[in-house]
């Protein structure tokens, strides 16, 4: 709108044109007339500052988009009663914007009534006009404004460097982006897109190399064109730089891990294929020295076990053979079991290993490796730059961790299995089956790695070595419940009671049950209560629902019901697990527990389950000061597990 000081000088120049004692200029705001100017003492000017529509002469022009001439207010029935004491004599106009719609009114008053004359009329017309006129410049102004903004705010937010020059190569513009690029980067890399744009060329998705802040290398995209005048001559360039950097690096992170994969799948153990992966790290990196270490707990010592430089740094660094527990950035990463990262190995020197060229690496990260039962190594890896921490970084070297951990333990797995040829048949007999099926999978998956060729390897490896991890873990889940029922058993398992909902434990194993079951033709029928507290160790009590539960599943034949119960009996709490199957015979019951024995009815089809599912159940009850036992009838069988509600 006018500023307050050009709309008085406006209803000066009106009052003047008009020969009227008074001339204001009127806005709408909502249903009222703000008055922004005026001109002249014969009105009570503060009296109309804020007017109704309804109740005033300009509200007659607003509504009616036309002039309002009125010689004498008193003889007119159109004009508001309220109206009357602003003065007898009126003549306004319209105020408009660019688009025709009316923001307002510029009129002339007076206390007597007079006849207005065509020039005077003309007068407050035109005044009117200039009012429009002004109005349009300034919200032109306002828009103009408006996009400069709007456009300032869209190239700051761009995660692209933009910079523009003029005709002769000045820089008039750059972004927030670009900014930071340049402190980032000592070189002038807008120099020579900006260059060959003002030459005429224009660069689309163009690679540029740089040397970042320290000695790794940025990446960017460079997109570069001339900016044509009126006349088609070039007036400026302009430049985007898009980093890149993350996207390469994240290419050379997949084909490491895709080297270490098939460095493993290749390897008999993991001192073969130490070296093809340190390799593998340190040419992904663009660091200088890895190496592998692995852990001698009951020696309490951490050995090495390969290492790999780059050409140049083999003869430049020394590596002891063994590290004690916490000494060196190896021993180090091994008591602390967390990555290390350490941002110049300089300082201080306690957490490196002595070396000859110790002075030239800077940064180092430690990464424990682990398998199943905890950490079995570490891997380290040294940079001569100084270098702050990177998640992406330390992600990735966890991941080879990881696939290294997972190497180990699938030949422990293989180790088993030959143990496992000599065991007693009684232990086969009872677990034979279970497992007979991952071993002869995981033996089966090997065969295909190593008599594949190189192309088939980088090509299947991957979903062979999953194949051969699903299975090894299936075959330590048997191992460990072997373990969990002898801990138990000799009470070196650790049981911890805490007031748990046991009702809401039993619910969410329901409920996984279900999903996990799907489309399959049995349905599982529940009795719970909304909340049932009692003292145990949930975990170990989840363990038992599942079981039991599982085992419903699995007894159950197609279209049956397993029924999942659980009630206050007393100073007891009951879960009752029902399936459908055929009752166990009395005289087998109490045999189910012993862990070598498997019902008769279990021979009918082929179930899934080391067969230990009750006896670690018992175990478990019996360590919360419980019992458990097998009921049944020609409906199927219940297992009754009854716990105490206070702790002893």
């Amino acid at each position: 709108m006018l500023t307050s000081g050009t709309a008085d000088q406006l209803a000066a120049l009106t009052a003047r044109g008009a020969q009227a004692p008074g001339a204001c200029i009127q806005f709408v705001e909502r249903n009222k007339l703000r008055l922004y100017g005026s001109w002249g003492a014969a009105v009570d000017w503060e009296a109309i500052a804020d007017t109704d529509l309804d109740g005033s002469l300009g509200g007659l022009v607003i509504r009616g988009s036309r002039a309002v001439i009125v010689n004498d207010a008193t003889a007119e029935d159109r004009v508001p009663r309220e109206a009357l004491r602003y003065g007898v004599s009126y003549l306004g106009y319209p105020v408009h914007d660019r688009l025709g719609q009316v923001l307002g009114v510029c009129c002339a008053y007076d206390v007597h009534p007079r006849q207005w004359t065509p020039e005077q009329i003309a007068a407050v017309a035109e005044a009117a006009a200039v009012a429009t006129l002004l109005i349009g410049e300034q919200l032109a102004r306002h828009e103009l404004e408006q996009q400069h903004r709007f456009l300032d705010a869209v190239l700051e937010s761009l995660h692209d460097g933009v910079t523009a020059c003029d005709a002769d190569g000045q820089v008039v513009f750059a972004n927030g982006r670009m900014r930071r690029l340049w402190e980032d980067d000592p070189h002038d890399i807008d120099e020579d897109g900006l260059g060959r744009a003002l030459a005429g060329e224009r660069l689309r998705d163009e690679p540029v190399t740089r040397p970042g802040p320290t000695k790794r290398t940025r990446h960017y995209l460079m997109d570069a064109q001339p900016i044509l005048g009126p006349d088609g001559g070039v007036v400026g360039a302009v430049q985007a730089l898009q980093d890149v950097t993350r996207q390469r690096r994240a290419e050379r992170f997949r084909s490491c891990e895709l080297a270490v994969t098939t460095a493993l799948a290749e390897a008999p153990s993991m001192e073969a294929a130490g070296p093809r992966v340190l390799e593998a790290v340190v040419d992904t990196l663009d660091w200088v020295h890895a190496e592998l270490w692995k852990v001698d707990a009951p020696a309490g010592v951490i050995r090495a076990a390969a290492r790999w430089s780059l050409p140049g740094w083999a003869t430049g660094i020394e590596v002891p053979e063994e590290l004690a527990y916490g000494q060196g950035l190896a021993g180090r990463a091994w008591q602390v079991d967390k990555p290390l990262w350490i941002r110049d190995v300089g300082r201080p020197q306690s957490l490196i290993s002595p070396r000859t060229a110790a002075e030239r690496l800077h940064t180092a990260l430690a990464i424990p490796v682990h398998d199943g039962t905890g950490a079995i190594g570490v891997l380290t890896v040294f940079a001569d730059d100084i270098e702050d921490p990177e998640d992406e970084l330390v992600a990735l070297m966890s991941g080879i961790a990881a696939h290294l951990g997972q190497f180990v333990e699938r030949g422990r797995v293989d180790d088993l299995r030959r143990q496992l040829v000599r065991s007693k048949a009684e232990y086969l007999a009872l677990i034979g089956h279970e497992m007979r099926t991952p071993l002869t999978s995981i033996s089966t998956y090997t065969g295909l790695l190593r008599e594949a060729d190189e192309a088939t390897l980088v090509r299947e490896g991957p979903r062979l070595i999953e194949v051969v991890e699903r299975n090894a873990l299936a075959l330590r889940d048997i191992i460990n419940e072997l373990l969990e029922l002898s801990a138990l058993d000799a009470g070196h398992a650790e049981i911890r009671r805490t007031p748990m909902d046991l009702a809401g434990l039993v619910r969410d194993v329901v409920d996984r049950a279900r999903a996990a079951i799907g489309a399959a033709p049995v349905v599982i029928d529940t009795d719970l209560p909304g909340e049932l507290i009692v003292p145990g160790d949930r975990d170990r009590l989840r363990q038992i629902v599942e079981n039991l539960l599982g085992s419903a599943i699995r007894y159950s034949p197609d279209g049956g019901h397993v029924g999942v119960s659980l009630h206050q009996a007393g100073r007891a709490v009951e879960l009752a697990v029902s399936d459908a199957a055929a009752d166990v015979p009395r005289d087998e019951r109490e045999k189910l527990f012993t862990g070598r024995y498997r019902t008769s009815r279990g021979h009918d089809r082929t179930l899934p389950g080391s067969g230990l599912g009750l006896t670690l159940s018992r175990a478990v009850v019996e360590r919360h000061h419980g019992s458990i036992e097998l009921t049944g009838g020609d409906a199927g069988t219940t297992v009754l597990v009854r716990l105490p509600l206070e702790a002893r």
